[in-house]
């Protein structure tokens, strides 16, 4: 059963856990639109556009895939307009653990809306995270974690939000790294992003976090505009200020829940194109993956596996990896992608450094 309301922003599951743990405890450019000619590049060599990459099946497989879909005398030539491709964020593009960025942001900004509505500090759930009792917060049920969605992520104008998020990651750091969270986005997705788009393809990102949430720093950190942002979407509703504005405010109400089988369907509602290509590492982007797949002509369709616990992060429970609550990459979904002819691209063995911070 798909899950729906804010539960899609969270991804499901309990997280209070991960949470409280995580609580206590550069950006590629919009490349120019064109076509490689295939005979032109046979003729004239470029530079690696994957330098961050192993040579390796997974390696091949995008520049293959480029290959066939730009070489206008090949059978799997794609027309420009149809180039399209889409990507997960969170695990795909960016870090996605301890916890979900999302999430850290909604915790932060409980404890700033405590201060103003005081009230809060009394009322469950918003007591016991407030509180930083591990033990507590590890067993909140999962709507206690909804509510505090619902209250943080609403009831602000859309430009009020905007405005708070940008000011949270220009000053949040992750507790590992310690480093802002947009630049934990992984170096060689950000080169499949602007090979892509060097030759023709427009990158979407589809995403079961909050779009509004995403839309915010898209374009500075993967050179996506706003407008390619497909994500789990709320209400607004339309109104004036105190000095007669028109205003959009933010409100509880779930429009669309992008996870699972409704990644395609946004796809589909937003974009109105069955991808070319699609990213993603989770069984949340298992439909997506087979909706790019069913589709004529060249196909890639791609998971990350997180297998690489010095550099990163290792889970799945796929191949005996540790099994996690947060992105989550079953052995089902391991089969699946050898039967369905997808790519699994190894972290430990596929990339050569994660991030472009690194030496």
């Amino acid at each position: 059963m798909r899950r729906t309301g804010w539960t899609a922003v969270i991804r499901g599951g309990m997280l209070a856990a991960l949470v409280c743990a995580a609580m206590l405890g550069a950006a590629a450019p919009v490349a120019a639109q064109g076509t490689t000619q295939g005979a032109a590049a046979a003729v004239a060599p470029v530079a690696d556009p994957l330098p961050s990459w192993n040579e390796g099946a997974a390696k091949r497989a995008i520049l293959d895939f480029v290959r066939a879909t730009t070489d206008p005398a090949g059978a799997g030539f794609v027309p420009l307009p149809d180039r399209v491709a889409t990507f997960d964020q969170d695990g795909t593009l960016w870090v996605e653990h301890p916890v979900y960025t999302q999430v850290l942001y909604a915790f932060a900004r409980l404890r700033v809306l405590a201060e103003t509505k005081p009230e809060l500090k009394q009322a469950e759930p918003f007591r016991t995270v407030l509180s930083g009792d591990r033990d507590a917060i590890a067993r909140l049920p999962l709507h206690a974690l909804e509510k505090i969605l619902a209250v943080t992520l609403t009831g602000m104008t859309v430009e009020a939000f905007q405005a708070d998020v940008a000011q949270w990651l220009d000053t949040a750091r992750d507790a590992r790294w310690q480093r802002r969270y947009t630049e934990l986005t992984y170096q060689p997705m950000q080169e499949v992003l602007a090979h892509l788009r060097a030759n023709g393809f427009r990158t979407y990102i589809a995403t079961g976090g909050g779009q509004d949430f995403v839309r915010v720093y898209a374009g500075t950190v993967y050179g996506i505009p706003p407008e390619q942002v497909v994500g789990t979407a709320g209400a607004t509703s339309y109104g004036y200020d105190a000095a007669g504005r028109p205003v959009l405010t933010k409100e509880p109400k779930l429009l669309l829940d992008d996870n699972l089988a409704g990644k395609p369907e946004g796809i589909h509602l937003m974009i109105g194109r069955r991808p070319h290509a699609a990213f993603g590492n989770s069984t949340g982007d298992r439909q997506m993956l087979e909706y790019v797949g069913a589709g004529a002509g060249p196909r890639l369709a791609m998971l990350v596996l997180h297998d690489d616990a010095a550099r990163e992060y290792a889970y799945g429970p796929a191949l005996g990896l540790p099994d996690t609550e947060v992105g989550t990459f079953t052995p089902q979904l391991y089969e699946e992608a050898g039967r369905q002819g997808w790519t699994v691209i190894s972290m430990k063995a596929d990339w050569k450094r994660l991030f472009a911070f690194e030496p």
